[in-house]
C-alpha cells in the first residue's frame, strides 16, 4: 500500500533516549541513570499535584470533561484572557498540528529559523508545504522580514526561547517581527520556555495579553516544562476568538485526559513550586557556564531550563553523547540539526554532579 507522497520527505522526530532504553542496552541499573535529555523539570512533578492524580485514579474510566471549562477558566485569569480565546491540546504540538493542519497546503510555505523545534517541519511537510529557513540559528529580526518579504510565508514560527539552542530575542523584537507582516500571514510565537526568560531577563517576557491585539498571532504554552508535567501532555494555544473557533473544528474530543486535566488544573494552583523550579535552575546552570569557560568550550547563552555546547574540531557531538550514554548518562546529541553541539537539561545538584564527572571522562 503506498502512503502519501509527501511523507517520503519527512523524517521521524528524534525524542529524547528513554532511560529505559540504557537499562535494556547497558545493563545499567535505573537508579544509576541520569536523564539530562528532554529538558523535562528536574525537580519532579509538584506534590500536591501527585495527590490530586492519586485521589482521582479512580475516575480513569471516565471521560474528562471535553469542554475543559476549569482549565481554560485558570489559564484566562492567569493570563488575563477570556476562556474562549484558548485552546488545549495534547502537548503545545497538537496546537501546532492544528495550525498546519488549518492553514497550510501544497502551494504554501512557512518560515523558521536554521535550528528549531522539528515539529514545525514535521508538521508543515506532513501538508505539503515548502519551508523556508533563516541563515542564522539565532531568530535574528532582520533574516526574518527579508525572508518574509522575499517568500511571503503563510505561517512564520517564532520560537522564543527556542529550541534546541536556547537563545532568546526580546519582546519589542518579537513585536517588530509581527508588525511587518500582513493579515494574511500567521505568527506563531511558541513560548514553551517562557518561564525561564521572564525569570532571567524581563524584556524578554511576552504574554499572551499583549499580543492579542493582533488577529494573527497565536501564542503557545505548556505544562511539561517548569510546571513539571511532561508525562501528562498538556499544552494550550492563545489568541483572538475567531482563530480559537477554526484551530477547534480540528481538536478531536477528549484529546487530553481526566487525569491529565485534572493535573493541569492543580498546578496553577501552586506557582510558588514554578518558581522554586526557576531557582533552583538559575543556580546550577551557572555551573554548566562556569565548567564551559574553565574548559574553553564554547556555549549558548541560555533562556531555558537547558544549555546547548558547542565543539570544535576534533570533538564530535556524536562520539561524546554515546561516550556519556553508555555510561548512562543521556543528553541530546544536535548533530542532526546540522551543529556539533549537544543539549544539556540543566538537573538537580546531584544529577548535575554526575555529568561533569562523566563528561570530563568524555573528553578525555
Amino acid at each position: 500500500m503506498k502512503a502519501n507522497k509527501v511523507l517520503d520527505s519527512i523524517k521521524n522526530y528524534e525524542a529524547g533516549k528513554p532511560i529505559e532504553l540504557v537499562v535494556r542496552e547497558f545493563g545499567i541499573a535505573p537508579e544509576a541513570v541520569v536523564k539530562l535529555a528532554s529538558n523535562e523539570n528536574p525537580i519532579g512533578t509538584n506534590p500536591s499535584v501527585v495527590r490530586a492524580i492519586t485521589q482521582s485514579a479512580h475516575k480513569a474510566h471516565l471521560y474528562p470533561d471535553d469542554s475543559m471549562y476549569e482549565l481554560k477558566e485558570a489559564l484566562a485569569a492567569k493570563y488575563s484572557v477570556s476562556e474562549h480565546e484558548i485552546i488545549i491540546g495534547a502537548g503545545s504540538d497538537q496546537v501546532l498540528e492544528f495550525i498546519a493542519r488549518a492553514f497550510l497546503d501544497e502551494e504554501s510555505s512557512v518560515l523558521m529559523s536554521q535550528v528549531t523545534f522539528a515539529m514545525y517541519e514535521i508538521y508543515a511537510k506532513q501538508m505539503g508545504a515548502k519551508i523556508i529557513r533563516t541563515p542564522s540559528y539565532e531568530h535574528k529580526v532582520d533574516e526574518f522580514i527579508a525572508a518574509y518579504r522575499e517568500h511571503r510565508p503563510k505561517i512564520i514560527y517564532i520560537c522564543t526561547p527556542n529550541n534546541p539552542t536556547g537563545d532568546v530575542i526580546s519582546r519589542e523584537e518579537v513585536l517588530e517581527i509581527i508588525e511587518a507582516v500582513d493579515e494574511h500571514t500567521l505568527v506563531v510565537v511558541d513560548g514553551a520556555y517562557m518561564e525561564y526568560a521572564a525569570a532571567k531577563e524581563a524584556r524578554h517576557a511576552i504574554t499572551p495579553r499583549e499580543i492579542l491585539r493582533y488577529p494573527n498571532v497565536i501564542y503557545l504554552g505548556t505544562f511539561s516544562k517548569a510546571y513539571g508535567l511532561g508525562g501528562m501532555r498538556v499544552g494550550y494555544g492563545i489568541a483572538n476568538r475567531q482563530l480559537i473557533q477554526t484551530l477547534t473544528k480540528l481538536r478531536p474530543p477528549f484529546n487530553i485526559t481526566t487525569l491529565s486535566l485534572l493535573a493541569a488544573i492543580e498546578a496553577l494552583k501552586d506557582e510558588q513550586f514554578v518558581e522554586d523550579s526557576i531557582a533552583l535552575h538559575q543556580q546550577q546552570i551557572r555551573r554548566y557556564e562556569d565548567f564551559a569557560d574553565k574548559n574553553g568550550i564554547r556555549y549558548i547563552d541560555s533562556y531555558t531550563n537547558f544549555i546547548t555546547y558547542l565543539f570544535d574540531d576534533p570533538l564530535n557531538s556524536t562520539e561524546i553523547a554515546n561516550r556519556l550514554l553508555e555510561q548512562g548518562v543521556i543528553i541530546r546529541d544536535l548533530a542532526s540539526y546540522g551543529m556539533n553541539a549537544i543539549r544539556i537539561t540543566v538537573g538537580t545538584g546531584e544529577q548535575n554532579d554526575i555529568f561533569f564527572e562523566k563528561f570530563s571522562e568524555a573528553l578525555a
